[in-house]
């Protein structure tokens, strides 16, 4: 499939990688164009898809879940009902990142609705403020004690101020409903403090959306700070310094999703 207009038609190839030491079920509203809307992904493994210009939508992940082979199940944290496959929100707490794919692109990662996971959102030759976004920190090592989600003595997630005490300033409604009167919070502060490209509250615009033009993305899952990186671009397995660090699991379920893609643009 040929591109008449690289900034306008083309499709953009999101990259989905998981990092973490352990199973992650990626979620994404809405799922069409990615598997959908929610599925497993092993530790290293990957997944690419391909969104349409005009998608506008969010992913995040979900941790320690149980789906039966019908899709039936729960999680214990992002959960979106008892679906493998998202239909809708998921539940707090749990980092987000969201999309808007038009002429310019806008991303972010926001932990406004608190955090569940590291996650960190990197495109790839697009023009324009193309920074990385997200939270490569583990917030859970952090976590006050008053919004920590606890499973087996550990914490599992960190809720938002907003959803723990569900006041005004916390939430940034009523008088608290603008830029002016809605500031940081002592819990805000923690969570810039521990990833400083996210949103911390409703209004942290300045620091925390980006936008970009033509951008295909890498959306990583407990990215770590020195670590080769590996996603599909313009039709080839572009990465980052050596791959030696990836498993062979990882590489090879990238390699089955990228011949997957190149099916896909070749129709």
């Amino acid at each position: 499939m040929e591109c008449r207009n690289i900034l306008l038609e083309c499709a953009r190839i999101f990259t989905i990688t998981n990092d973490c030491d352990e199973t992650i079920w990626p979620a994404i509203t809405p799922g069409d164009s990615f598997g959908g809307g929610g599925y497993a992904l092993k530790a290293k493994e990957s997944r690419v898809h391909t969104a349409p210009v005009g998608w506008s939508g969010r992913i995040w992940g979900r941790t320690k879940c149980n789906f039966n082979s019908n899709g039936n199940g729960t999680c214990l944290t992002g959960r979106c009902g008892s679906s493998l496959q998202c239909s809708g929100s998921g539940e707090t707490p749990a980092t987000l990142a969201e999309f808007t794919l038009t002429t310019l692109e806008f991303y972010d990662v926001s932990l406004v609705d608190g955090f569940n996971l590291p996650m960190s959102v990197k495109p790839i030759n697009g023009k324009g403020n193309c920074s990385v976004a997200g939270c490569i920190g583990d917030l859970r090592n952090n976590c006050p004690s008053e919004l920590s989600v606890k499973s087996g003595g550990k914490v599992a997630a960190c809720r938002s101020a907003c959803d723990v005490f569900n006041t005004d300033q916390y939430c940034c409604r009523g008088n608290y409903g603008n830029p002016s009167t809605c500031q940081p919070t002592y819990y805000s502060k923690k969570f810039k403090e521990a990833c400083p490209t996210s949103y911390s509250y409703a209004y942290d615009d300045p620091t925390s959306i980006f936008t970009c033009s033509g951008a295909d993305y890498l959306i990583t899952f407990c990215a770590p700070k020195n670590r080769t990186q590996c996603m599909y671009h313009d039709k080839r397995l572009t990465c980052s310094g050596s791959t030696a660090g990836f498993s062979t699991n990882w590489m090879s379920s990238l390699m089955i999703a990228l011949t997957m893609v190149s099916l896909w643009t070749m129709m």
